[in-house]
C-alpha cells in the first residue's frame, strides 16, 4: 500500500496549460501524409485531414511548435508563402521539400484546432534579419514590405504570433550552422534585438541545454531579451539503432525526468533570472526518433524512418512515461511553463495516420485524461509511504517507486483532481489518500488509461489501450482508499 498526504489548502502554484503543447516538424510523414494530405479522402478542401484535426481538438492542444527541429536550420520561410512555392533540397533530412505547407498554412491550421502558433526560426543558415522579417510578415498590420506581402497573399489581419524561438539545438554538431559558446550568446542577442524592434510584445525563446557553461554565456549576453529558454530531451536513444527499451527500463527513465529541470532552474536562479525566464521543454518524448545513416545512400537513410511508425512500439510504457513527465511539469509549475510533445502525428507521435483512418497511440489518452480532468492549481501533496522495485539498467540498479502522484484543483472549486500513476509492471496498487481537509467529500470518479498488459498497444483494427471510468462513493473528511491497476495512468476526481 502507498499513502498520499494532501493539503488542499496549500496552493503551490498554477500550472500553465502550455505544458500540454505539441510539435510538428517537416520530417517523414508528420506534415505531408500526417496533418496535410490533399489526396486523402479524410481531408478538407485545404488538404487538412479532418480526422487528425478532430483528434487534436479533443485533447485541447494549446500550442504547436513548427517547423523544426533540425529542419529549420536550413529552412527559408520566404520560399513557402504566396502562390508560387519554391521546392528545395532539405539538407537536414536530405530530401526535397515542396514548401506547399508554409507559414500561412501553419497559422490557419493552428486557428482551426484552437492552438497558439509557436514559430522556431532559422539560426543555422539564417540571419537576424530573416527572423525579424518573419515577425514583420506575421505581426505588423501593414507597415513594411513583408506585412504588405502578407496582405497581398490574402491575409489582411496580422497573425499576432506571440511565441518565437531563436534556433534549434544550435549547440549540436549535427545541426546545420551550429554555433560555439561565444558565437551563440552574441547571435541570440542581435537576433532578439531585431525581432523585438519589430514587435516588442512577442515572447522569445532561445535554444539551450541544461549545461552550465552554455547557459552562463547565453544568459549573460542575451538574458535581458529572453522570456524562455528551450531545452530538449529524449530518454530512449534510438537514432541509429531502433532497439527499443523494455517496460522496466522505461520506468527507470522516469526517475531521470526531474534532473534537467532542477539543473536548469538552479542556473536561472544563480544568474538572477528565476521568475523572469521560464523553461520551455519544447521537444520531449520517451523515445528518440530513428533516422540512421544520414550520410549514406538514399534508401539507407529514408526507408529506415518507417520504423518510427511501427505501432507496436508504443505501449503502456509510453503512456506511463508521458504521465510522469507531465507530473513533473506540474510539480515545477513555477519554472516550467511550456512543453511540446515531439511529435504530434506519426513518427513517435500520439496519432498515427493511414489510408483508412487514424490510430490513437497510448500517449494520446494521457493527454486526453490530463487536459480533461486535472486542475490548474497545484496543491501540496507527498507520498509518505511508497514501495519500490529495482530495475537493472546500464550496469546500475535504479529503485523505481510504484506510485507517482500530483494533486490539483480548479480555480473556483474545492474538488480535488489527483493524478495517480502506477509504474509497477504487473501489480495493482492500493493508495490511501489522507485529505487533511475540512471539506466533506461524498463521491468520486476514477478515470484510467489502462492496457491489457504492460506491452499493450493500439494498431489498425486492434485496441488494447483505452480509457475507463469508475464511479466511487465515500462520506469522509479524512482518508479514502483507491486501487489502481498495474502499468496505469489515473486521475481521481473527488467531489
Amino acid at each position: 500500500m502507498s499513502r498520499l498526504e494532501i493539503n488542499p489548502r496549500r496552493e503551490l502554484g498554477r500550472r500553465d496549460k502550455k505544458i500540454f503543447g505539441h510539435f510538428l516538424e517537416h520530417f517523414h510523414r508528420q506534415i505531408y501524409g500526417g496533418i496535410f494530405d490533399p489526396e486523402s479522402s479524410f481531408s478538407d478542401s485545404s488538404g487538412y485531414r479532418q480526422d487528425v484535426m478532430e483528434a487534436l481538438k479533443r485533447i485541447e492542444v494549446p500550442i504547436v511548435r513548427w517547423p523544426g527541429g533540425c529542419f529549420v536550420s536550413a529552412y527559408h520561410w520566404k520560399d513557402a508563402i504566396g502562390k508560387q512555392r519554391t521546392p528545395y533540397f532539405d539538407k537536414a533530412w536530405r530530401l526535397e521539400e515542396s514548401n506547399k505547407f508554409g507559414t500561412d498554412e501553419f497559422i490557419e491550421y493552428c486557428r482551426l484546432i484552437g492552438a497558439e502558433p509557436y514559430i522556431c526560426t532559422n539560426a543555422g543558415t539564417g540571419s537576424p534579419e530573416e527572423m525579424s522579417d518573419w515577425v514583420e510578415y506575421c505581426n505588423l498590420p501593414s507597415e513594411g514590405k513583408w506585412a504588405k506581402l502578407r496582405i497581398d497573399n490574402g491575409h489582411l489581419e496580422p497573425y499576432k504570433v506571440k511565441y518565437w524561438s531563436i534556433g534549434n539545438e544550435n549547440y549540436g554538431d549535427w545541426e546545420m550552422g551550429a554555433k560555439n559558446l561565444s558565437e551563440w550568446g552574441r547571435f541570440v542577442k542581435e537576433s532578439a534585438k531585431m525581432m523585438k524592434r519589430v514587435d516588442p510584445n512577442i515572447e522569445l525563446l532561445a535554444a539551450s541545454i541544461s549545461d552550465l557553461d552554455w547557459n552562463l554565456n547565453l544568459l549573460r549576453e542575451a538574458g535581458n531579451y529572453l522570456d524562455w529558454i528551450s531545452i530538449h530531451d529524449y530518454w530512449d536513444h534510438l537514432g541509429q539503432v531502433n532497439d527499443l527499451s523494455n517496460y522496466e527500463t522505461c520506468m527507470a527513465y522516469t526517475m531521470e525526468i526531474e534532473k534537467p529541470i532542477l539543473k536548469t532552474k538552479n542556473i536561472l536562479g544563480s544568474l538572477g533570472y528565476l521568475g523572469k525566464i521560464r523553461i520551455a521543454y519544447d521537444e520531449w518524448n520517451l523515445r528518440g526518433w530513428h533516422h540512421p545513416n544520414i550520410n549514406s545512400g538514399t534508401e539507407d537513410y529514408i526507408n529506415p524512418r518507417d520504423k518510427n511508425d511501427i505501432n507496436s512500439s508504443y505501449t503502456m510504457a509510453d503512456a506511463v512515461f508521458t504521465a510522469c513527465f507531465l507530473n513533473q511539469c506540474h510539480k515545477h509549475s513555477d519554472v516550467v511553463g511550456m512543453a511540446n510533445f515531439a511529435p504530434t502525428v506519426n513518427t513517435r507521435g500520439a496519432i498515427f495516420t493511414h489510408q483508412e483512418g487514424i490510430v490513437l497511440r497510448s500517449s494520446y489518452y494521457v493527454f486526453e485524461l490530463y487536459t480533461r480532468h486535472l486542475g490548474d492549481i497545484v496543491v501540496d501533496s507527498w507520498l509518505s509511504e511508497n514501495a519500490a522495485f529495482d530495475v537493472e539498467k546500464a550496469g546500475k540498479t535504479t529503485s523505481v517507486p510504484h506510485v507517482d502522484a500530483v494533486a490539483t484543483k480548479r480555480t473556483g472549486s474545492e474538488d480535488l483532481r489527483i493524478a495517480l500513476v502506477n509504474r509497477h509492471p504487473d501489480r495493482a496498487e492500493t493508495v490511501s489518500l489522507h485529505l487533511g481537509s475540512a471539506v466533506q467529500y461524498s463521491n468520486a470518479v476514477l478515470y484510467s488509461v489502462v492496457g491489457d498488459s504492460k506491452d499493450a498497444y493500439n494498431d489498425i483494427g486492434r485496441e488494447q489501450v483505452r480509457v475507463i471510468e469508475q464511479p466511487l462513493r465515500w462520506n469522509t473528511q479524512s482518508d479514502v482508499t483507491v486501487e489502481i491497476q498495474p502499468h496505469s495512468v489515473n486521475v481521481l476526481v473527488i467531489k
